[in-house]
């Protein structure tokens, strides 16, 4: 068998592995909005459980630094430098 022949099976090979990959994410894609579509209020819970949860977590985290529940102003002003960082890092990014 020549490289030929060999390049041009393993380029229908290849052709056939993309062929169904697309199929299945069409598939995937589809069943994952039918989820969705069939349970709007479990996805909206787990969702805002999540995010309270991750607020709650950060929350009990700052209160087990000393430095925080001694000086509470200071969880204000590291915050706000926290976001104006992100912002500006964000503003050069794009």
């Amino acid at each position: 068998m020549s490289i030929n022949e060999q390049r041009k099976k393993v380029e229908e090979e290849i052709a056939k592995l993309e062929h169904m990959g697309g199929s299945l994410r069409g598939q995937v894609e589809s069943l994952r909005d039918s989820a969705f579509e069939r349970f709007p209020v479990l996805f909206v819970l787990a969702s805002s459980f999540g995010l309270v949860a991750t607020f709650y977590g950060f929350e009990k985290f700052i209160d087990d630094i000393p430095y925080f529940i001694e000086h509470p102003r200071m969880i204000l002003i590291t915050g706000v430098l926290v976001l104006i960082a992100t912002g500006s890092l964000y503003k050069k990014l794009s």
